[in-house]
């Protein structure tokens, strides 16, 4: 079961997967916005190029105006500071800036995001203002970009982010194919409120995700982590400004609702 196509905001857009999502939204039949700092030649023709600026909500409402999706593909370079800054203030942002407009939510984080460090609970953290903000979602987890021989294309979907090695060893996926990933569950209704992690193995790709998206457990409702999750990141250990976060953007769907 699917939905009709999107317009489509990519955060992220020129990055690595950024630039592939656009490409696969647009051969998808997806209106397509991207977000950049400034106009790039690197884009797939036929995308709305939008300047602005991701660690600003106030610097974002040119961004989500008209907007109906939009998939997240930012990521941060740098220590815990630059994490904070992208990874959720991304996020964040965009959630504000979007206020009350109902839009469909895509999220790429990383596998093995429940194993602290900086960086991934940072991530972790954005994953959980998008499942408080009451949109639809799906949140992906990806593991190593382009480690993948060439006939590792079965797709695979894992939940509850048990592999923490932080090498290749814990997954490897396409960029191509995360992209692929990204933009079908824009418009897959069995994706809606899933989290998993995305890896490829030995075999071919598969013609249709629909089956690989229903299969998965869905996240309940009112919860703040995957349905699989280790419960390792209490909310009584988490500083207030991120208790903030979450109590606003709580309101904020209670409020649409």
């Amino acid at each position: 079961m699917t939905t009709a196509p999107q317009h489509v905001l990519v955060v992220g857009a020129t990055g690595s997967i950024g630039r592939l999502v656009v490409e696969e939204a647009l051969a998808q039949g997806h209106r397509t916005r991207a977000l950049v700092r400034r106009p790039s030649p690197d884009l797939a023709d036929g995308a709305d190029q939008t300047i602005g600026d991701l660690t600003r909500a106030d610097a974002l409402a040119d961004a989500v105006d008209g907007i109906t999706a939009v998939v997240f593909t930012h990521g941060s370079h740098g220590g815990a500071q630059e994490a904070e800054a992208v990874d959720y203030g991304a996020v964040r942002n965009v959630l504000a800036a979007l206020g009350d407009r109902p839009a469909r939510i895509v999220l790429m984080t990383a596998i093995g995001v429940t194993k602290h460090t900086p960086g991934h609970d940072w991530k972790r953290r954005g994953e959980r203002l998008v499942r408080a903000s009451g949109l639809p979602y799906t949140i992906v987890r990806p593991g190593w970009f382009d480690y993948n021989a060439t006939d590792e294309l079965a797709l695979v979907m894992l939940q509850g982010d048990r592999r923490w090695a932080s090498d290749p060893s814990d997954g490897v996926i396409s960029r191509r194919q995360l992209a692929q990933v990204l933009v079908a569950s824009l418009t897959s209704a069995a994706a809606t409120r899933k989290t998993f992690e995305l890896v490829a193995e030995r075999g071919p790709a598969p013609q249709d995700l629909d089956p690989l998206f229903a299969a998965l457990q869905a996240d309940p409702p009112g919860t703040l982590d995957g349905v699989l999750d280790t419960d390792n990141m209490p909310l009584d250990d988490e500083p207030e400004r991120v208790l903030r976060d979450l109590v606003t953007i709580e309101a904020a769907a209670s409020a649409e609702g």
